[in-house]
């Protein structure tokens, strides 16, 4: 069974809310998830709240157009990069990958 692959688009992100509301549209996340980075952590680490089937399948993030965010804000692009390096190092059956492309 291969993994959920979603992608975490974050064309237009310029500030933490904005990252934020980006990963509750494309992540599917609940609606009572805390907007923060300990929230963003705990969700990516529960595979109750991943989208349906990616618990079972497990869940490949890719993240695209991140390069401008992490230009305008880069201490929040390095806290976010620690957020998913913890939620990856805890949870087996996530990946979260970055898109190298451009971000046209």
């Amino acid at each position: 069974m291969t993994e959920l692959v979603v992608t975490l688009d974050l064309d237009g992100v310029a500030d933490k809310a904005g990252l934020m509301d980006r990963c509750a549209r494309d992540l599917r996340l609940p609606d009572w998830f805390g907007r923060n980075w300990d929230a963003l952590a705990d969700s990516l680490s529960d595979r109750t709240v991943w989208p349906e089937n990616a618990a079972e399948q497990g869940m490949r993030i890719v993240v695209r157009n991140w390069r401008s965010y992490a230009k305008a804000r880069p201490d929040e692009w390095e806290t976010a990069q620690e957020v998913f390096a913890e939620a990856v190092d805890r949870t087996s059956a996530l990946s979260v990958l970055l898109a190298l492309g451009g971000s046209s």
